[in-house]
């Protein structure tokens, strides 16, 4: 049973993410970049896309520039950066001794502080700025190592959700509380097996959120994102660990929301209820989060496999299109599209490539991407400037270079920057950050200027 939790990286497993309405992310400060920046879950748009610089094919031996390194606790959250400074969740051990002892993907059975944290660091520096700590018991929670979200960065504003439901908006600048709340103890929610892990999701004026609670109208909420003050409500299901995903399709807005047993659609300006698709899975494993391309819903699941929701042109209109339970069956991942085509990491069958409207499968890498992980691979996909190229950090630490066509898979450059991790990492300029249950380390990419 335990090692299911291999499939909650949510850290996806944690989760937020900016609405596609807003495309531009302002800084916290005036400082001007060259390249995108980081500031929440997947990315500037949400969705697995950086716009960074080229990047060489052929790198260094001795791997990567190290820019700077800093201890930090146990975490399966990732990592943000905006206005040159990265925002990252964690929950230390209780001493010296057992953070020694914290190293690797497992490391949940030390013993840690009954607190979480929220931490600014100076990206190009990595010296902390703040630090706002508040505490969060966990008791027996499977998985204790800590956060498992990366927080949202927009305006001046630091939004974050913490594993026992914790939600606060803080000031980028100085981590001083603006407004806090509690998912159980405020609405009605219960903590999903393995903690929460869909994170704040900003769309407009709202930040969407999930309790998951028995009730009508504890599935999913939207505060005001300046005063957290309820905004509107909807459904009753659990708490799934999947961001949501704002889609525009035939001049509508759905709010998709993939919980342990259905996938559902609302309104995102009012909450109201559009159309749900039965999908219950197993011990609740609702993780990598659901993409749309063409009007079709994708979502993959552990063990049920993966199904495809055509919209139609009325915004209650949807309908299954069509399943795969043998060889699209998805964990922590996020799934990428290109060209009719999409790339899953598949839990038997490493990355796999198939069309998007028919679930034909093409090829499989036979988990060259992902080696030595027999049973649950994980790695975060990003693609890089509009290109068939992909940046890969697997859970061995490795960074990957590589390019994912219906030809198959290249891989062009391979290093290795941290030990085991299911954090996704955060790229910003020309660097990528990355951490694990006891490091946070900057890396300088090797780019090209010349292209």
């Amino acid at each position: 049973m335990r090692y299911l939790f291999t499939l909650i990286l949510l850290v996806l497993i944690a989760k937020p993410a900016i609405s596609q309405i807003r495309k531009d992310v302002q800084s916290t400060n005036k400082t001007t970049v060259k390249y995108e920046e980081w500031p929440q879950w997947r990315g500037p748009r949400g969705d697995g896309t950086w716009n960074g610089p080229p990047i060489k094919t052929v790198w260094a031996q001795e791997g990567l520039k190290k820019l700077w390194e800093r201890d930090i606790g146990g975490g399966y959250g990732g990592i943000s950066v905006s206005g040159r400074r990265l925002y990252v969740m964690d929950r230390p051990a209780v001493s010296r001794e057992e953070q020694k002892k914290a190293e690797g993907i497992h490391s949940h059975r030390i013993q840690r502080k009954d607190i979480e944290r929220v931490l600014c660091f100076d990206a190009l520096s990595g010296q902390k700025i703040w630090s706002y700590e508040y505490p969060s018991e966990y008791n027996k929670l499977d998985y204790g190592n800590g956060p498992r979200v990366a927080p949202t960065v927009i305006d001046r504003f630091v939004y974050t959700l913490g594993t026992m439901g914790d939600v606060f908006c803080l000031s980028a600048a100085t981590g001083d509380v603006i407004w806090k709340s509690h998912l159980v103890n405020d609405f009605g929610g219960k903590v999903p097996q393995w903690g929460y892990s869909a994170a704040p999701y900003i769309i407009g004026k709202h930040v969407i959120l999930m309790p998951g609670g028995e009730e009508q109208g504890t599935a999913i909420i939207a505060l005001d994102r300046q005063t957290g003050r309820e905004r509107w409500r909807a459904l009753s299901d659990q708490a799934g660990y999947a961001t949501p995903l704002l889609v525009q399709h035939q001049g509508h807005d759905h709010l998709i929301v993939w919980s342990p047993n259905h996938i559902h659609s609302v309104s995102p300006q009012t909450g109201q209820h559009l159309w749900s698709v039965p999908y219950k899975v197993t011990y609740g494993v609702a993780i990598a989060s659901p993409i749309e391309k063409e009007g079709l819903i994708f979502v993959a699941g552990y063990w049920e496999g993966s199904k495809a929701i055509q919209l139609g042109r009325l915004p209650q209109e949807a309908k299954l299109k069509w399943e795969d339970r043998r060889k699209l069956r998805g964990l922590m991942s996020q799934p990428l599209y290109k060209d009719g085509y999409a790339y899953l990491l598949d839990k038997q069958f490493g990355l796999t490539c198939f069309e998007y409207q028919t679930g034909k499968k093409i090829w499989d890498d036979g988990k060259k991407m992902t080696p030595g992980n027999s049973r649950n691979p994980q790695a975060t996909l990003v693609w890089l400037n509009q290109s068939s190229r992909a940046l890969v950090l697997n859970s061995a630490g490795d960074l990957i270079l590589a390019e994912l066509t219906p030809a198959g898979y290249k891989e062009l450059a391979r290093t290795n920057l941290i030990g085991e991790t299911w954090a996704h990492p955060a790229y910003a300029e020309n660097r990528i950050y990355a951490r694990s249950n006891t490091k946070l380390v900057a890396y300088e990419l090797p780019t090209d200027e010349s292209q």
